[in-house]
């Protein structure tokens, strides 16, 4: 079992983190696959996209103990429509039909490991589906968040699990 402070649920390539081997978080994900991606600003045409999680795992079922982490990044993939081949889908994973009823159990996960007072970065883009579907998937009210990227479809979003209260 991890010692770590922070699980990064669905890591994919850990594209957001400055040390994609930072030794205070868990990296999972329920994908180890590498793929080499067209891409005219990299030398040779091309790039390396590496998925390699320290654990492999599905945020719906994550294996580890109520209350275990301070911090949990929770950025799941957000296609629904695009092809299971195309290099969006490679990239960022892609959801489900019941994507509904994948994220919903993603939230309660992403709690149910946090500590009382943890915090959960979540991390979504409106590509297709609109942040507000999504958080009607929660009980759980941000704190605060922002948008980001060209078109602001990327939400960053802040929680922080409720301290549980004595009987």
């Amino acid at each position: 079992m991890s010692d770590a402070a922070v699980l990064d649920a669905c890591c994919g390539s850990r594209m957001f983190w400055f040390d994609r081997q930072d030794s205070r978080a868990v990296f999972g994900d329920i994908r180890r696959e590498a793929h080499s991606l067209t891409d005219k600003s990299s030398a040779g045409g091309s790039r390396e996209l590496i998925i390699d999680p320290d654990i492999i795992m599905d945020f719906r079922a994550i294996p580890f103990p109520d209350d275990h982490f301070h911090m949990v990044a929770f950025d799941p993939p957000h296609l629904v429509t695009n092809g299971k081949t195309g290099w969006l889908a490679k990239k960022y994973g892609k959801l489900n039909e019941d994507w509904r009823d994948d994220l919903r159990a993603g939230f309660a996960e992403c709690f149910r490991v946090l500590k009382p007072n943890g915090t959960l970065i979540f991390k979504w883009n409106e590509h297709e589906v609109r942040v507000s579907e999504v958080l009607a998937l929660t009980p759980h009210a941000p704190l605060f968040g922002n948008r980001c990227g060209k078109t602001a479809k990327s939400h960053w979003l802040v929680f922080m699990k409720p301290q549980v209260q004595a009987a």
